[in-house]
């Protein structure tokens, strides 16, 4: 026992030790309480000016009046397109115009505001900062309605992650932004709603969650909301690209374009119903096909000539390969020798046309491809040509029995595309020779056998 005692400390110093400690932790307290209290007294001051003074960054925020939107003065001002927002502009000082696609507040101090532009979208950042964005910008840009038009203004800059609520992987760091036009703050369709795909909605269902469908007849009523999503805007643009790439192929192999009467006296095609109507006392109907004008362009000596424009077809099939109107892309040409020419220019028309599609509108089939699925079409440099016969063939080994002088039928156009698919590797494909019974009766028959034609037809995933 009393050779331990000396190791004890002793009663005097233990007090010591405790009393130290205690006053440490207590002044940390007080530091830390300080600190809250000096924050809490300068945010409330900056409240405080923000609510009762004037803000001196008002100019760069709020409603534009309509008297300054009326075209009074060029001012020299560029804008940039969202879809054009890249890495390359970091530190760049950039005016975008778009739709308020969302807001969100993380507090009053700072807010995410997300523009979208034809499709395109891009994350705009507000951050309180002095001389920079104030409380009441954030207020002002919190408040905006969705599908509101605005400007925004301000300095690119690359996050440190990826970006999962915008297609461009850049923000723009806010230092003024205008609302050109209000929206109404309740709208009958939901952007994110309409560009939903079918198959994140059976996820969700999979997973009991419930997503809004849009249906097609609310599409349709707000079509105007319905267009703005990015599948619908890349759709169009897409459209507008097969358009021109089909003009200017065929001008550069030496055609013509040509417009064609769409209202006419009698059908212009066999076998497809028409839209009949008077016309100040005559029988009359929309033209079903630029097949006859096409022809005799050909016997006026234009040699080759194009159309693109609306074809009629009063058809009572709900298919959709039943369309009772649609643009129609159609050539016609003479033949010098061998009908092998015309099947020459579709190979390198439809080359030319896979080819383009995929290097200039590759941000428009991603949108595509997110609301509707899609795998990259597959097809050869030089265009598969198989003979009728060949592919009667091609469905006889697989166990399919067709008539050989018959015409195909949905089925069998199908189960042939896959056969085409899985020996050679292409989903676009052209078949001739076909049977001169099921061709129209313009068709040249072959000159070594009769029940043939000098005819075809290309095939896309099946499909004619």
């Amino acid at each position: 026992m009393s050779s331990d005692a000396p190791n004890q400390p002793k009663p005097e110093e233990d007090g010591v030790n405790v009393d130290a400690t205690q006053s440490k932790k207590a002044a940390k307290k007080e530091a830390a309480k300080q600190q809250k209290r000096a924050a809490a007294a300068a945010a409330a001051a900056v409240t405080a000016i923000s609510l009762d003074a004037p803000d001196p960054l008002a100019a760069h925020y709020g409603d534009i009046p309509l008297e300054d939107l009326q075209s009074k003065s060029v001012t020299g001002r560029e804008w940039t397109e969202v879809g054009s927002l890249a890495e390359g502009l970091e530190g760049r000082t950039v005016l975008v115009r778009g739709r308020a696609q969302t807001v969100r507040a993380v507090s009053k101090k700072m807010a995410f505001l997300i523009v979208r532009e034809k499709g395109f979208t891009v994350q705009c950042v507000l951050s309180v900062s002095p001389d920079v964005v104030s409380l009441g910008m954030v207020k002002f840009t919190t408040g905006l309605s969705r599908e509101s038009y605005v400007d925004v203004e301000g300095t690119v800059s690359v996050p440190h992650s990826p970006i999962k609520g915008a297609s461009q992987q850049v923000e723009i760091q806010v230092r003024k932004v205008y609302c050109i036009s209000k929206a109404v703050p309740t709208l009958p369709i939901n952007i994110e709603d309409a560009a939903r795909s079918e198959l994140e909605i059976d996820k969700a269902l999979q997973a009991g969650e419930q997503l809004v469908r849009v249906n097609q007849d609310t599409r349709l009523n707000f079509r105007v909301l319905d267009l703005r999503t990015p599948s619908n805007q890349g759709i169009f643009r897409v459209q507008c690209q097969v358009e021109n790439i089909f003009r200017q192929f065929l001008l550069s192999e030496g055609f013509v374009g040509i417009h064609t009467p769409k209202l006419i006296a009698g059908s212009s095609e066999g076998g497809s119903a028409v839209f009949r109507l008077d016309y100040k006392g005559q029988p009359a109907c929309l033209a079903q096909s630029p097949q006859l004008h096409k022809q005799m362009a050909i016997c006026g000596d234009f040699g080759r000539v194009f159309e693109v424009g609306p074809v009629f077809r009063a058809e009572d099939s709900f298919t959709h390969r039943h369309l009772c109107e649609f643009t129609g892309l159609d050539v016609e040409m003479e033949i010098k020798e061998h009908y092998s020419e015309v099947m020459d220019i579709v190979d390198r028309l439809f080359v030319a046309l896979f080819d383009s599609l995929n290097e200039r509108c590759q941000k428009e089939l991603e949108a595509i491809g997110k609301q509707y699925p899609f795998e990259p079409l597959k097809y050869l440099r030089k265009t598969l040509r198989l003979t009728f016969q060949e592919g009667v063939q091609l469905l006889k080994e697989a166990g399919i029995e067709i008539d050989p002088l018959g015409d195909l039928n949905t089925e069998s156009e199908r189960k042939l595309g896959q056969l085409v698919l899985e020996k050679y590797g292409t989903e676009f494909y052209i078949l001739h020779h076909y049977p001169l019974a099921v061709r129209p009766f313009y068709t040249m028959p072959c000159s070594d056998d009769p029940t043939y034609s000098n005819s075809f037809d290309i095939f896309i995933r099946g499909k004619p």
